[in-house]
């Protein structure tokens, strides 16, 4: 019975002691896996800042991120404010011969149009044009009237020459 009790007991020790080994192993791999996903989350984070910090340096020419044009139009919707602009810009493409605001006659029969454009402040915005093959951008100044059609005035162009095939 002595034996019996000593046999137990050398194999309870035994199994604790494994069990106390393969608790410290596993203890050790998940603190670094811990690690391994702190590390893979703030890899990410700064990632994600940098890209935030991009956005905010490509947006930073605005009329939203732009304070004073905000404090001057503080008595307009920025979104209902950008709409009309945009609404009347476009709506200069309708013309036979092209957006009155590009100083350029058609080329081909293709009219010069707006294809896109931003505004920078409360005064200027930077548009680009196109007509089939060639492109360019102008820079238009405008001035809002209240109750009244939107003042476009260019004050700069710049056509790009078109780029020939690759061969």
């Amino acid at each position: 019975m002595k034996k019996a009790v000593l046999y137990l007991f050398i194999i309870s020790l035994l199994f604790n002691i494994f069990q106390y080994m393969n608790s410290t192993k596993i203890l050790k791999t998940q603190s670094k896996e811990i690690q391994n996903c702190d590390a893979k989350i703030k890899q990410v984070r700064d990632s994600s800042n940098i890209v935030y910090n991009q956005m905010l340096d490509a947006n930073y020419f605005s009329l939203e991120m732009n304070d004073e044009s905000m404090d001057y139009y503080e008595n307009h919707s920025i979104p209902e404010l950008t709409e009309q602009i945009r609404n009347e810009l476009l709506s200069l493409n309708e013309a036979p011969n092209g957006n009155r605001l590009v100083p350029y006659d058609p080329i081909n029969g293709n009219k010069f149009i707006i294809n896109k454009f931003k505004i920078l402040n409360h005064r200027w915005i930077i548009a680009d044009v196109y007509s089939g093959t060639l492109r360019g951008e102008i820079l238009i100044k405008y001035f809002l009237n209240d109750g009244k059609p939107t003042d476009f005035e260019t004050v700069e162009t710049i056509l790009h020459h078109p780029r020939k095939p690759v061969q």
